[in-house]
């Protein structure tokens, strides 16, 4: 079904059963096929594949070359109906590649809204995208992990599967990920080691100077008094009764089963 109102390039392929909605607008040499859904005023620019059961949302704008909802690459994957959803008003760059899910895994790889992905960008299976997220060119995110919101991955940097990235970790340039990041700490290098908390991320909250400041002192805890996780812990547990902010430490720590950098 395709809304009236779309704009289709007359050579691109669009397979019976694909759901398009309104405003939306595909260029040229465009594939999409599938169970494919694209909400409306998305634009797909040209040269891209759209396929499997993949789910786009409203105002979603998709640069030239990508690739969105193929087969995975896990050896276990025997062609089950695993999904893409892709949220709103993100931004996708050239040569992006997101893959479907997997039925050992959550069954669905999620991107939620507002988010910026730049060229060259991969995404693996079953990975959980959160909101407002950015990733630099050519970043690179294998299997099954989950980057919370408001987080930046630099160019050239990656992530191991199964990783945990707290809300509004920075991660610097050609680093690489293979333990768990807490929320608003910066990390750098191969492997990453922890180099300070994100300031930027930080800015216009309320209360900012103060949450800084307790954010600066978990870290201080954390990686220079060598306090225990648990310690550590109960602290950010109190905090949370004032700041609901800290809530995010709360449910990073909840799900962190690699362990977190040091």
């Amino acid at each position: 079904m395709i809304h009236p109102s779309a704009v289709i390039a007359k050579n691109s392929i669009i397979e019976a059963g694909v759901k398009i909605g309104a405003n939306v607008q595909i260029g040229p040499f465009c594939v999409i096929e599938g169970n494919v859904e694209i909400g409306e005023g998305t634009i797909i620019v040209s040269h891209s594949v759209v396929n499997g059961h993949t789910r786009i949302g409203r105002d979603n704008y998709i640069d030239s070359f990508c690739s969105l909802g193929e087969v995975n690459q896990d050896l276990k994957y025997a062609g089950e109906a695993t999904r893409l959803e892709i949220g709103q008003g993100n931004r996708i760059g050239k040569y992006a590649t997101f893959h479907r899910g997997t039925v050992q895994g959550t069954g669905v790889t999620r991107i939620g809204d507002n988010n910026r992905f730049l060229e060259n960008v991969h995404i693996g299976h079953d990975c959980v995208i959160g909101n407002s997220v950015r990733i630099d060119h050519c970043g690179i995110i294998a299997g099954h992990v989950e980057v919370d919101d408001e987080v930046r991955l630099g160019a050239q940097a990656a992530i191991h599967q199964f990783c945990i990235i707290g809300r509004g970790a920075d991660i610097l340039p050609q680093s690489c990920v293979v333990q768990d990041i807490p929320p608003f700490f910066a990390v750098q290098g191969n492997r990453c080691k922890p180099v300070g908390i994100n300031e930027q991320a930080l800015s216009g909250y309320a209360d900012e100077q103060v949450l800084r400041s307790m954010i600066r002192m978990l870290y201080q805890r954390m990686y220079h008094c060598g306090e225990a996780l648990e310690v550590v812990r109960e602290e950010i547990a109190q905090l949370q009764k004032e700041y609901p902010l800290f809530e995010c430490f709360e449910h990073f720590f909840a799900r962190s089963v690699r362990g977190v950098i040091r």
